[in-house]
């Protein structure tokens, strides 16, 4: 069996024919009539009038022999059947085909429409031309690329090979198409905040650091969809508003985790958590029907409907009820020997992490749909406070044993958001690197008033679940570590920069 070295060189050799022969691999343009599935659509019309015209596509399958190949053409859009016979096509132009084209390349064929014995649509070749030569084979048909690494790394040739994973983005594009028309039509105003922030809020998550060499400033990215300038936009008189956008976590990865990923946040003025708990639901269910024709799913080893009642969760409640620990009244060390006696590992050495540990044990068992309500004060820094209660107006949506977003009666009073800032602060001299960082600009901004608003967000961990895919499955191209190639100069290299830049980073 040859080589990809081996068969790269051949396919060398053949694109210099085709240069002999005075055809440009690589042309602008080539003919082309329109694309593979409008020639599906307009079929008949064009066999009935016996017009010529032009497809283009890269060959995906060969069959056939002597004198009359088949070939299937595929533009992204559709597949189509070309059909080559020797005496319909110029004689040099046959030979050429033969001793220079392969699977893979990309060519326009110039013919007629006809209907093979088979029934099957095609064009009868007349002339055909080079649209790309491709120097590297495809993956084999029926397999595809196997290796986790290698498709996420060859990504349009995991697309390429695979269409049901195509369709899923197709379908991932239409969830954020719907989210976007649902808020819209609901009267919220899409708006755009900054990614680089001096400070990052809205989420507890460790951020990346970079510098700013015009300012000479360390700035970050930010970690959520603009929490905290919507709101200033709340003080400015908009009443709704919404941004759908990437955010960036220097975090671990899992099934469910990403450091990059989009994310949809919106804050709604003179509402308050339990109005939006009924918006979101409502959203949900639209979301579940039009990108996914139904709300009955099975995923996670969950199976849910999202058109019912949705029940409430008390979020201390649940932990009792699941583990016997009363997180109201329990300390450091009793939730610690829990944990450990349930197995479960935890980092962090304070109560909003370990209680926050007990209670991802604990929503694993839970199928949903539901709001997750009653969280501790601790948990939910930006929140309002249910009154003469230690716990926060937030409510998370609970699905297949995870929440799926979260959002809140935001907090502004503008002292008590000092306050929760300053505990944060605490926990970040403690090593807790994903506290909330201190705004004293946002604080100043509710000293100057801002009206009582519900804000929510989600991201496309929701789309995940909805597909019962792994969220990193979904992403296009996900972030990889560097191939390098052994005895490579140019890569050693590449990690000593990588010594040099850690080294500054560290620093």
């Amino acid at each position: 069996m040859a080589s990809i070295q081996e068969l790269r060189n051949t396919r060398i050799q053949k694109l210099e024919i085709l240069k002999n022969a005075g055809m440009d691999p690589y042309p602008a343009k080539v003919p082309r009539t329109f694309c593979l599935f409008d020639a599906r659509e307009s079929f008949e019309q064009y066999k009935k009038e016996n017009k010529t015209i032009s497809l283009v596509g890269r060959i995906m399958a060969i069959r056939g022999q002597g004198a009359i190949l088949f070939i299937v053409l595929n533009d992204g859009k559709g597949k189509f059947q070309a059909v080559f016979k020797k005496d319909e096509i110029e004689e040099g132009k046959w030979k050429l085909f033969g001793d220079a084209i392969d699977i893979g390349d990309f060519i326009s064929v110039t013919g007629t429409f006809f209907t093979t014995e088979r029934g099957e649509p095609s064009i009868l070749v007349k002339d055909w031309t080079i649209a790309t030569k491709s120097l590297l084979p495809l993956p084999e048909k029926w397999h595809g690329i196997q290796d986790t690494d290698e498709r996420y790394r060859k990504r349009y040739l995991d697309i390429l090979m695979n269409p049901e994973l195509k369709d899923l983005f197709i379908k991932k594009s239409k969830f954020w198409d719907v989210t976007r028309k649902f808020l819209k039509d609901e009267g919220f105003l899409e708006v755009e905040t900054p990614s680089i922030e001096l400070t990052t809020g809205g989420a507890e998550a460790t951020p990346f650091k970079t510098h700013h060499n015009d300012y000479d400033l360390d700035v970050y990215l930010r970690i959520s969809v603009g929490e905290l300038w919507q709101k200033r936009l709340m003080a400015a008189g908009f009443q709704k508003t919404f941004e759908i956008g990437r955010v960036y976590r220097n975090e671990g990865s899992s099934p469910d985790h990403l450091q990059e990923f989009t994310n949809m946040e919106f804050y709604w003025s003179y509402a308050d958590y339990n109005m939006g708990m009924d918006l979101v639901r409502k959203m949900y269910i639209t979301i579940a029907k039009e990108v996914f024709g139904t709300t009955k799913f099975t995923t996670r080893g969950h199976s849910f409907d999202l058109d019912t009642d949705w029940v409430k969760i008390d979020y201390c409640e649940e932990i009792l009820k699941q583990t016997g620990i009363d997180i109201r009244k329990a300390n450091e060390k009793e939730i610690k020997d829990k944990l450990n006696s349930l197995k479960v590992k935890y980092d962090g050495d304070n109560m909003e992490r370990l209680i926050d540990t007990l209670w991802k044990y604990c929503r694993k068992n839970i199928s949903g749909p539901g709001f997750l309500i009653n969280h501790p004060t601790l948990i939910g820094p930006l929140a309002k406070s249910v009154k003469g209660k230690d716990v926060v107006q937030m409510f998370q949506p609970i699905i297949a044993g995870s929440e799926l977003g979260r959002g809140y009666s935001e907090l502004n009073d503008p002292i008590d958001q000092a306050n929760r800032f300053g505990v944060q602060q605490e926990l970040i001299k403690s090593g807790d690197t994903e506290a909330m960082m201190h705004d004293h600009e946002f604080v100043e901004m509710l000293e100057h008033g801002m009206p009582p608003t519900c804000g929510f967000g989600f991201g496309e961990r929701f789309f995940a679940f909805l597909a019962d895919k792994p969220v990193r499955e979904l992403q296009l191209f996900p972030l990889m570590r560097p191939k390098l190639e052994e005895n490579n100069v140019k890569d050693e290299g590449e990690k000593e920069k990588k010594k040099v830049n850690k080294g500054h980073k560290n620093n």
